[in-house]
């Protein structure tokens, strides 16, 4: 259903809202709300223009609320009328969230809902938007961005006659791995991220220490009343990924002490800084259904925390640097985290099924023919480059950019660059 018209310079916005079933497997049954943004150049609201699909990162995530004529968008905007989609449970979509699951009488009852989130159920959505809003006949490309990638790659797996082209941007995601040797990856990468962090900001090697030392010592709490522990201040190493990732934890480390009246402390500043500094309480889903994203066929049973224990580096309480941890979720944070507490029982059911559906088809990527462009980013701390190199090798067509100019934020940092690569690299003019 077409709603609000907005102009913003240059740009025209068009909200839609579509109706679309929970479980695509049961049509008859309940129903969710999927919400899209479309944006088009200013002057060309009428012309017959190409559709591109902007699939965002995350999962948990929605898509990107234009304030400006700029970076990808801008570059997109020259050739085609570009779909923003809040991805189910994000945005304006339906909402998911700690209240709105409260609805759901048990764990079981959750964790079965939550189950109708992954990119399989995504890309079904993306597909009944697309008969509706385009067409049945008229094929739409998509752009993934990161676990927005991931996506994609089910769409070339599961609905390919829906697409003209799908454009990766470090969302390349493993076809076979085990979630283990994801992980595995994934922790290498971020103490390779942390060495860096260090040679660039030397004095925090001491700051770090002795914010950890004090909260060894001492109870510290947030100004949300949540506990400050060694493990979830670890966590700032979420960023790390990003080529602007280092300097917020530099710059936040600087102020991370004052003098009061009881002595040396913990700032205030330091503690309201650090708590708005994350989404896991506004956006579980991304907690919750993090380690899924990976799951084909088997349990992941809290890979990330199993995994930690074979790098005893990220062991805060041992003496010397203190490593950051990266994207994992771990299942302390059930309880460390006052919004995600009550679907703590929900996420250990989803950490022990083991019947997820498979997500990407061997087979069927051997025979693609739909055109693709994939940038791939040297040092990714994200998604690991590696099995991004294998996953391409295995889609047949696909063209290849592997670049260490950029990190995972690359579209991002610096979209009219790297947007304009990988569509000339889909048009055969690179």
């Amino acid at each position: 259903m077409k709603e609000a018209v907005h102009r913003i310079p240059g740009v025209v916005l068009i909200d839609h809202t579509f109706d679309v079933p929970l479980d695509h497997d049961r049509p008859s049954g309940e129903t969710i709300r999927v919400f899209a943004r479309e944006a088009v150049a200013s002057g060309r609201e009428t012309e017959d223009l190409p559709w591109l699909v902007y699939l965002q990162g995350g999962p948990g995530f929605p898509a990107p609320r234009p304030t400006a004529r700029s970076g990808w968008l801008k570059r997109a905007l020259q050739d085609y009328r570009v779909l923003l989609l809040d991805q189910r449970g994000t945005g304006r979509s339906t909402p998911l969230t700690a209240q709105t699951l409260a609805a759901r009488p048990t764990p079981e009852d959750q964790a079965a809902y939550l189950r109708n989130f992954r990119a399989d159920a995504i890309v079904r959505d993306a597909e009944a938007i697309r008969r509706e809003l385009v067409g049945p006949d008229r094929r739409w490309t998509v752009l993934g961005q990161s676990y927005g990638g991931f996506c994609a790659l089910r769409y070339l797996c599961a609905a390919p006659a829906g697409l003209a082209g799908a454009l990766f941007a470090g969302g390349l995601p493993p076809i076979d791995r085990p979630v283990d040797e994801v992980y595995r990856a994934t922790y290498r990468r971020v103490i390779e991220k942390n060495e860096r962090f260090y040679e660039r900001y030397p004095d925090d090697v001491a700051r770090t220490r002795a914010v950890v030392d004090a909260l060894l010592e001492q109870t510290v709490s947030l100004p949300g009343g949540d506990r400050l522990t060694p493990r979830r201040f670890q966590q700032l190493g979420i960023g790390f990924g990003a080529s602007d990732g280092f300097e917020p934890v530099h710059y936040l480390l600087e102020e991370a002490f004052i003098d009061d009246s009881r002595g040396r402390a913990l700032s205030e500043t330091f503690l309201w800084r650090f708590e708005n500094a994350f989404s896991f309480q506004t956006n579980p889903l991304y907690a919750v259904l993090h380690e899924a994203i990976y799951a084909q066929e088997a349990a992941t049973r809290w890979s990330a925390e199993r995994i930690r224990s074979e790098y005893p580096v990220f062991d805060a309480s041992a003496p010397g640097s203190v490593y950051f941890t990266g994207e994992m979720i771990y299942p302390w944070m059930f309880d460390e985290y006052r919004g995600l507490r009550p679907l703590r029982a929900a996420a250990e059911i989803l950490a022990e099924t083991p019947d997820w559906p498979r997500l990407y088809d061997r087979e069927a990527l051997g025979q693609n023919e739909v055109p693709c462009a994939a940038a791939v980013y040297y040092h990714d701390m994200y998604v690991e480059r590696a099995f991004s190199e294998e996953t391409a090798a295995a889609v047949r067509g696909l063209r290849l950019w592997v670049t260490s100019e950029y990190e995972h934020n690359g579209l991002r940092a610096e979209g009219e660059t790297v947007l304009g690569r990988l569509l000339d690299l889909l048009h055969g003019r690179a």
